[in-house]
């Protein structure tokens, strides 16, 4: 089955936002938004649309539309004076299971973890602990540099029968690495219901769910006795957790931050300084880790 995918140039993120919602009332089955150049996107303030100065909005429809009609409505309910760049093109249909083996394969990070993805066909030769991992709607396969850091961590300095708390757990990726590194007790939290359905269907995929508690972060009371708390976030977030990441944690227990550019360490690690200790940033790309030890 083919499918009719129709490409739509914006100047702005606020073009790019109504023309995503005038598609889908059109009857679009999906809509992407992808730079439109090679704009980099940088962290957004709080409250702002993380989107590019130049988007390209791209709208899959099973029929093929009558673009000079959709068009003409487009600028008329929009009240543009002339329609955006366009583009119209015929997209096969793919193996969606078999395109995302072929795009996410099974990678090791550090001695001894592996990420697999669930449904790849065959275990891995070796010893090793192996997480499988899905990550549905939510962020963390451990492709990216920031997750890279935090499972490599996690290999090297966890600790058997330690507890550990990940913040903005995302996929469960660290939650369950640290499960299945030993971990005695583990709580994952995050902002977005769906990151802890992701979280909760891969926990059950390795059999950690008895030693993993999920919780959204506006319901979550900190429990006593946490050894290492990790948050792969964002830096400003990073920033004004800082005093209460101090309250959660007793004397000796790390701290271990990611999610941060490196132009942003300094800044980062100066806010934890009043509580911790912290040791040099730990580089990959440009994104870097930091560690502290509460004081």
């Amino acid at each position: 089955m083919s499918w009719h995918q129709l490409s739509l140039r914006a100047d702005s993120p606020q073009l790019a936002e109504d023309l995503s919602d005038w598609l889908q009332d059109r009857g679009a089955l999906a809509v992407t938004l992808l730079d439109s150049g090679e704009q980099p996107l940088f962290e957004p303030a709080p409250g702002q649309q993380p989107l590019w100065p130049g988007v390209e909005v791209q709208a899959l429809f099973e029929e093929p539309p009558d673009v000079d009609e959709l068009l003409a409505s487009l600028c008329r309910e929009l009240g543009l004076d002339e329609p955006p760049d366009w583009q119209m093109e015929t997209v096969a249909d793919r193996d969606w299971e078999r395109a995302w083996l072929d795009d996410f394969q099974p990678m090791r990070f550090g001695r001894r973890l592996w990420i697999v993805p669930s449904a790849y066909p065959e275990a891995l030769n070796g010893d090793g602990v192996r997480i499988r991992l899905d990550p549905g709607l939510a962020f963390g396969t451990g492709t990216h540099a920031t997750t890279a850091l935090c499972l490599e961590w996690l290999d090297a300095c966890l600790q058997p029968g330690q507890k550990l708390l990940d913040y903005g757990c995302g996929s469960g990726i660290l939650a369950i690495a640290a499960a299945r590194l030993g971990a005695e007790r583990v709580w994952g939290v995050d902002i977005d219901p769906q990151a802890l359905d992701a979280s909760r269907e891969n926990a059950r995929a390795n059999g950690v769910t008895q030693r993993l508690e999920l919780s959204l972060a506006r319901d979550f009371t900190p429990p006593a006795g946490i050894d290492v708390l990790m948050a792969n976030i964002l830096a400003n977030p990073l920033q004004e957790l800082a005093a209460s990441f101090a309250q959660w944690l007793g004397p000796g227990a790390r701290v271990v931050l990611s999610g941060i550019l490196t132009e942003q360490a300094m800044a980062v690690s100066r806010a934890y300084a009043p509580w911790f200790a912290m040791a040099e940033p730990v580089s990959q790309e440009n994104w870097v880790l930091l560690e502290g030890r509460r004081l």
